[in-house]
């Protein structure tokens, strides 16, 4: 009975000790109360206006909702800044008669993160990802603005992963 109230004690504290560090988002405790997001400026070659508005607010909204800390316009604690650096449509396969079957719009990122708590964990990154569409197609649009969906949940999630979750 003894050995039972102990190996179940220890059990009990285990458990405890270990939900108090895991969450759902993924986000790894952090001593941070507040961040902040500056503008992402458009310095790709090729230009499409408006997309620096919208992954700015897209970075803002993902830290949001997958955390507790406070979206301020100075002085965060978390400052994460950057441009997009490109912005390309390429040609990914072709048809028989060597024309574009489909085509590939890949926007990269580039990142500066810094923690003023820790700065061990701050870093400069380039993030990027792609959607591939048929080359039938023109990027506008509904068709656009679902390319700029996937691509920008994407970097956001990998720009979160890598400065508060640590994968």
């Amino acid at each position: 009975m003894k050995y039972t109230i102990i190996a179940l004690t220890l059990l009990f504290s285990l458990l405890l000790n270990s939900c108090g560090v895991y969450n759902f988002t993924g986000a790894k405790p952090v001593n941070a109360k507040t961040f902040q997001v500056n503008y992402f400026q458009n310095n790709a070659e090729l230009i499409e206006p408006g997309i620096e508005r919208t992954f700015t607010l897209e970075l803002q909204d993902i830290i949001q909702s997958q955390t507790n800390l406070n979206l301020v316009s100075q002085g965060g604690e978390l400052l994460y800044e950057g441009e997009i650096v490109d912005y390309r449509i390429s040609p990914m396969t072709a048809t028989a008669d060597q024309r574009a079957a489909q085509n590939r719009l890949t926007i990269a990122v580039n990142v500066r993160f810094s923690n003023r708590n820790k700065e061990d964990d701050n870093f400069e990154k380039r993030f990027s990802f792609f959607y591939d569409f048929d080359a039938n197609q023109q990027l506008v649009g509904s068709q656009l603005t679902t390319a700029l969906d996937v691509i920008f949940e994407r970097i956001t999630q990998d720009i979160f992963n890598e400065s508060l979750a640590k994968w």
